[in-house]
């Protein structure tokens, strides 16, 4: 089994640094008194809640030296809208997202000559909230076209398309150094914990429900769910409602090994990080085999794979001022390697 977390390192280490040198991105320019500043402008607050990496990568990218005021120079131009600040916005709301989509694409392309130019495609928008999935239904150049960031992003569902699109991750805002326990002091062999949205979920609640090894708990549990994620092995990342959850990040910050029994997921950064050396993935099919399976891992390969976690956990992290691979980072490197595609494309 390939034990590198990267596929590999000399590539990534060489076009991260062109990437950090070169890459370009225009913005469309939005004035503080626009009445929807809120979902096209970078907000002070300190971003919150499951869907705050959405509101992490703009802020991070209006304080980046990626910025160019010079469209001629740009690699990529941005669509700032918040797909989750349209959600939370009683003008537009839920049922309004389609058709403000629609009218952005529109009043840009009238603007500016940069959406014609190529159709879109050397454009992108980020949104982590699942509603994004549907939010470009009425703008298909959008969906088709440009590069989709997105946290829900499964092979499975249409209009995600992983070449030219991207995943990103979904992660629960934290401050300060992430605890962790040594690979010694986890005796719990796996955890879960979370509310039964779905079919995976409910088979494995329902299957080890009564184990002593494998602890997994319906909805919100009554101790900390931070003790139980220092004191397993290995974290489980089933899917809900949608393929993403913020368990993956939860996994990593606390040290815990992730198990995905999340099928046909485009996991975060697949394209530069070999994840079968920190993670362990499982076809939701095989949870009745679940105990077996971790119970055959070997501690010697257990423990390399929880050092593997330690290396990568700065990958799934944001923070307030961005900083070299962190999620920004790599995200940047994400558009990066799309951007390549797309220069034969356009010019």
């Amino acid at each position: 089994m390939k034990k590198e977390i990267f596929h590999d390192m000399a590539v990534f280490d060489e076009e991260y640094k062109e990437m950090n040198r070169s890459l370009k991105i225009y913005v469309y320019p939005h004035k503080k008194n626009d009445p929807f500043a809120n979902i096209l402008l970078s907000i002070d607050d300190e971003p919150s809640g499951n869907y705050a990496s959405e509101s992490y990568f703009k802020k991070s990218l209006f304080k980046s030296h990626f910025i160019t005021t010079d469209p001629k120079e740009a690699d990529l131009f941005y669509l700032p809208f918040s797909i989750t600040n349209m959600r939370n916005d009683k003008r537009v709301g839920v049922g309004g997202i389609q058709d403000f989509v629609k009218e952005y694409i529109v009043e840009i392309s009238e603007k500016y000559p940069y959406w014609n130019r190529s159709g879109g495609a050397d454009h992108f928008y980020v949104a982590c909230h699942s509603i994004g999935r549907s939010a470009m239904e009425k703008a298909i150049h959008v969906k088709l076209n440009a590069i989709q960031v997105v946290c829900s992003s499964s092979y499975f569902l249409s209009g995600y398309l992983p070449h030219k699109d991207a995943s990103i991750p979904q992660i629960w805002p934290r401050k300060g150094p992430s605890p962790t326990n040594a690979p010694s002091q986890r005796k719990k062999l796996a955890f879960f914990a979370g509310a039964m949205n779905s079919r995976v979920r409910e088979n494995l609640v329902k299957t080890w429900n009564n184990d002593s090894e494998i602890m997994v708990y319906r909805g919100r549990m009554k101790t900390p769910y931070s003790e139980a994620l220092l004191d397993s092995k290995y974290c489980i990342h089933a899917k809900g409602f949608e393929i993403n959850t913020a368990r993956i990040g939860d996994a990593l910050y606390y040290g815990c090994v992730p198990v995905i029994l999340a099928d046909h997921y485009d996991l975060p950064y697949a394209d530069i990080l070999n994840w079968e050396s920190f993670s362990v993935i499982v076809s939701s099919l095989d949870i009745p085999k679940l105990k077996l399976i971790l119970q055959a891992i070997e501690y010697h390969h257990y423990v390399k794979l929880q050092n593997n976690v330690m290396q990568v956990k700065k990958h799934f992290q944001w923070n307030s001022f961005s900083k070299d691979f962190d999620i920004f980072h790599m995200t940047m490197y994400e558009l990066w390697i799309r951007r390549s595609h797309l220069r034969h494309m356009i010019y």
